[in-house]
């Protein structure tokens, strides 16, 4: 299933994208797409089976229709860093032996299409075309892969936006680079785990006005979704509607030759993963 939370900012109301490609009104079936209904089997198999008969939902007008982050109430946002191995030779980092991890705030979370903002004083603001893991069930002190696989709920897409000068040369905080609003558009969809025969077969594509800038594959991942997922429930615990985003393929403009081009106001940034679909945001200052 295609997920998706549609409307203005704070009011939005779940539906889904159903095969025919027709957009439905979910209102009827569940209050929101949420961790407690993506950690509720009852909740999500009413929502499947509506899904089979999906021309007794409301059909909704695209147009003009906002759309959303595809999950509501997000609890963690935990990102893996240089976790890609064309990615760590492109920004001359060492293959790090164990996952890098960091945090970003639920709320630096909008809709896919949604402006993004430079922050004041930003000289370095970048982007990173992701693989987003939503997390179905609790999950802690997990064993083994299959494990992990199994508290999956769906994937997305993810833009983890980043200011470089704050996040190297402000302290060695990543967090500060991390976390300005709106540095991380979500979505369009969450696509329900069913639907992805495999995780790390996904091509990742992003665009600068127009220009390609990432072009790359999650076969190139150092540390699988799996194994990400696993190794996370060891030091944290691990909750319905939580996001983890899984890293960059190579060409952010960190990595790119002198004059970096870095992002500013103006700029259009589109990207995409297979299956997942496709965001499009424009840069203005905050």
């Amino acid at each position: 299933m295609k997920l998706l939370r549609v409307g203005p900012a704070g009011a939005e109301r779940p539906a889904l994208l159903d095969e025919s490609g027709v957009l439905r009104d979910l209102s009827a079936v569940v209050g929101d797409i949420d961790g407690a209904l993506l950690g509720d089997g009852a909740a999500l198999g009413r929502v499947r089976e509506a899904a089979g008969s999906a021309g007794g939902l409301p059909a909704l007008e695209p147009a003009g229709l906002r759309v959303g982050p595809p999950v509501a109430g997000i609890g963690k946002v935990v990102c893996i860093g240089l976790n890609y191995h064309d990615h760590a030779r492109e920004t001359g980092g060492a293959v790090p032996e164990e996952p890098i991890l960091f945090m970003k705030a639920p709320d630096t979370v909008v809709g896919a299409y949604d402006d993004v903002l430079v922050p004041r004083g930003s000289r370095k603001t970048d982007w990173e075309v992701e693989l987003a893991v939503v997390i179905g069930r609790t999950a802690r002190y997990l064993s083994s892969d299959e494990e992990a696989s199994a508290a999956v709920a769906g994937y997305a897409v993810s833009h983890d936006v980043s200011e470089r000068a704050f996040q190297l040369e402000r302290g060695g905080q990543w967090d500060k680079g991390k976390n300005c609003e709106t540095f991380n558009p979500l979505g369009p969809w969450l696509v329900t785990s069913d639907e992805v025969a495999d995780p790390q077969a996904l091509g990742l594509r992003l665009w600068v006005n127009g220009e390609l800038k990432q072009d790359g594959t999650t076969a190139e991942q150092i540390f699988p979704v799996a194994e990400v997922v696993r190794y996370l429930s060891q030091f944290m615990t691990l909750r319905p509607g939580d996001v983890i985003n899984t890293g960059t393929p190579a060409g952010v403009a960190m990595g790119a030759p002198e004059p970096k081009p870095y992002l500013r106001a103006g700029d259009v940034v589109e990207l995409e993963i297979d299956g997942l679909g496709r965001q499009r945001q424009e840069l203005r200052d905050a």
